[in-house]
């Protein structure tokens, strides 16, 4: 018997030590089989203890900024917070009072309290508040640090931001988050078009490290370097640009138009220096109602700015006979009748005349009798009116040119039947202004990598053509002058272009009126008209062209003139511009004793007493703000200076606005933009008053009030002891409004 348990009791436990071994080369031969790296449950062990083990750092990079020519910033990447708040117990800090949290929360984020704590009452270790809780400013940061809330924190990133705020809108665009990369995504203007470019590369930095975090010793750390995005430095002038920016809001404001289109454009080169269009957008807010570049975008019936073109087209075909006579009033040929906007006429005038008070019946003969429509059509298309102008802007359209009937043909010769963009129109205007020569605008200077600050992407004047002569085009010019300048052309009636003449600086130009259809039919009334003026200055060398156009303004019965919108936007622009470029009033006898133009230095890290003191042994004028070194100059180094010029030199400490009274707006803009401080201009001329006072402590963010009236520099002192006289109008009479 005893034998038997004996023996049973081998044998079982023979069994058990069996499926010990058979358990053993189990196991073992399991940890042999994970150590080659095979997959359990479809993970690869190896590869998931790596990830477990490894902690990747992302090195956050910024976009690409936007200059303008001058240095000033249009859109750039600037700190911006993600909250988070830390719900689980297990934390060593987190959210312990959720209600008083997210009453204290709400008014900062923007929500409602109850929404809040609901998500802090979600069952997780960390919460996000969506969208409102993304992106936040460093001030809305600073409030809630200073809540000193336990369990909150934030994860630091950049937000696309436009110190400008609506100012060149529809050309800089805006950007949106791709939810898909976390990077931002141009969507629209530059930032679209050039996105490419200004998107930076983030980069990481991976090493392993123990579950409580830290870094185990002797472990190398992989890194991807971290690039940021390039930087775009556009044609655009700050100072002309926000002229041309509060002159158009102005006219907004106070005219109430349906559109407004505004271009300043230097025709040696074709350089865009300034372009707005009204309606507008904030691009922080991005409150864009219409995805439309008006001046590239949209193509409309220009008026009677397009008897420019005609008229040079005539000249350089040898068939324009500026003295020979013709009846004003109507003219009937096979296919209709054309009137002028005077229904009457003005009895036989010339054709020179004629151009001089717009005359739709002498520019209709002009291309029926003389020219001849075929000929006109291709003066056009060597104008380049019959495809886009090639600017590197996206969503440009190109025209619609009606050729069909006889009617359309004649009517394109003062600028009704056919559209074209304010764009194309501009750049034919380049061929006048440059003896011939035609320049393909555009708006984007270079691409700058910031790393070595070398150019990634050029661009140069191009040649789009030469449609006419240099004897033309000065012939065009010097008829031009006279619809600026001649106050009487026929049995009292002025010129067309009157009010926008700048006595010393030889404007030229040409207006326009355009007529406007709804539903087939012709709408009537003043309000309903497109009026418009091609300008440039000064005749002789013309240093920029400024086109101006203005959709349905309301014009109550105070306005006299119903092109006073276009003469309120055009006159400041016009004049500022001139003067910022250093184009010589003729009328300004202190120019007689300038020297020639020297290159300005830079004087960026010296004393400012001593900076201002080589200003003065060179002739020109400082102004010093602050004290210290100087750390910023307007006009930057490189740029050409005369005698007299004023240069700006920034320090530290408090700064004062000095006495701009007299000053030209130019000069006044470079002090608003070495301080920071948001411009407002009315008027035109020089600057009468200012607002904060001579002498106020000013900061980054203030606004600066600049009220310009018609005074000259030298009048300062007077005016300072209230002896001087005021001075009457330079406009005058603004002069007859055309009308189709």
């Amino acid at each position: 018997m005893f034998q038997r348990k004996r023996k049973a009791l081998s044998f079982w436990a023979g069994v058990v030590g069996l499926a010990f071994l058979i358990a053993f080369f189990i196991v073992i031969g399991r940890f042999v089989y994970i150590a080659q790296g095979k997959e359990i449950d479809g993970h690869e062990l190896t590869g998931l203890g790596k990830k477990q083990w490894t902690q990747v750092d992302l090195i956050n990079e910024k976009r690409g900024s936007i200059y303008s020519k001058n240095g000033k910033v249009l859109a750039e990447d600037v700190p911006a917070y993600t909250l988070y708040a830390v719900v689980s117990p297990e934390a060593d800090s987190y959210v312990k009072n959720k209600a008083e949290t997210a009453r204290k929360l709400a008014p900062i984020l923007g929500m409602k309290a109850s929404d809040i704590q609901a998500i802090l009452e979600k069952k997780a270790y960390q919460v996000e508040f969506g969208q409102l809780g993304k992106q936040l400013s460093y001030e809305k940061k600073k409030k809630i640090d200073a809540l000193k809330l336990p369990g909150l924190g934030f994860l630091e990133t950049y937000k696309r931001y436009y110190p400008e705020q609506s100012s060149a809108a529809y050309t800089i665009g805006f950007t949106q988050s791709d939810t898909d990369t976390n990077f931002q995504k141009g969507v629209f203007g530059i930032e679209q078009s050039l996105n490419d470019y200004l998107t930076e590369k983030d980069g990481s930095v991976s090493f392993y490290r123990s579950l409580s975090g830290v870094p185990i010793p002797g472990e190398t750390k992989n890194l991807k370097k971290a690039s940021p995005g390039n930087d775009v430095y556009l044609t655009l002038n700050s100072t002309i640009q926000t002229v041309l920016d509060q002159s158009m809001q102005n006219a907004y404001k106070k005219y109430k138009p349906e559109s407004m289109i505004g271009i300043v454009l230097d025709p040696k080169t074709g350089q865009v220096m300034g372009m707005s269009s009204k309606p507008d957008f904030n691009l922080n807010r991005r409150d864009i109602e219409q995805f439309n570049n008006a001046p590239v975008s949209s193509r409309y019936e220009p008026g009677s700015v397009m008897k420019t073109f005609t008229l040079a087209a005539a000249i350089d075909a040898g068939v324009y006979r500026g003295n020979a006579a013709y009846r004003s009033g109507s003219y009937k040929f096979d296919g209709g009748t054309i009137h002028d906007w005077r229904r009457n006429g003005w009895g036989t005038i010339t054709f020179n005349q004629g151009f001089q008070l717009s005359s739709n019946v002498g520019f209709s003969i002009l291309a029926d009798k003389y020219l001849g429509t075929d000929k006109l059509k291709q003066y056009f298309e060597k104008f380049g009116l019959n495809q886009r102008t090639g600017i590197d802007l996206p969503g440009e359209v190109s025209s619609r040119m009606n050729w069909n009937a006889k009617y359309d043909q004649i009517a394109a010769s003062f600028g009704q039947g056919s559209a074209f963009t304010a764009m194309q129109i501009v750049q034919a205007a380049t061929a006048i202004a440059n003896d011939g020569t035609m320049m393909r605008p555009y708006i984007i200077d270079k691409v700058v990598d910031p790393k070595t600050d070398k150019p990634v992407l050029t661009h140069q004047p191009v040649i789009a053509g030469r449609p006419i002569s240099k004897k033309a085009a000065e012939e065009t010019r010097a008829l031009m002058r006279k619809v600026v300048e001649n106050k009487n052309v026929v049995n009292g009636a002025g010129a067309t272009g009157r009010a926008y003449d700048l006595p010393g600086y030889d404007v030229i130009g040409k207006t326009g009126t355009s007529q406007l259809y709804a539903d087939g039919r012709l709408l009537t009334g003043r309000d309903n008209y497109i009026y418009s003026f091609l300008g440039m200055a000064p005749e002789k060398d013309p240093k920029l062209i400024v086109y101006v156009a203005v959709k349905q303004p309301k014009l109550d019965a105070s306005v006299l003139y119903d092109s006073q919108p276009v003469i309120d936007v055009v006159k400041p622009v016009m004049s500022s511009s001139l003067q910022y470029m250093k184009v010589k009033n003729e009328k300004d006898t202190g120019d007689a004793d300038k020297e020639a133009p020297a290159v300005l230095h830079s004087f960026i890290g010296r004393p400012i007493h001593e900076a201002a003191q080589a200003l003065k042994n060179q002739g020109m004028r400082p102004i010093t703000l602050g004290e210290g070194t100087v750390e910023r100059q307007m006009p930057y180094q490189g740029q050409e200076m005369t005698k007299d010029s004023r240069v700006i030199l920034s320090g530290s400490g408090t700064k004062k606005i000095p006495d701009l009274r007299g000053w030209s707006l130019a000069d006044s803009l470079k002090v608003a933009q070495i301080t920071g401080m948001r411009p407002v201009i009315k008027g035109d001329g020089y600057v009468v008053d200012q607002r904060p006072a001579p002498g106020s402590a000013v900061k980054k963010g203030d606004t600066l009030t600049i009220q310009m009236g018609n005074t000259k520099e030298g009048d300062k002192e007077q005016r300072a002891s209230g002896t001087a006289k005021s001075s009457p109008s330079e406009t005058g009479a603004a002069g007859l409004t055309e009308n189709p």
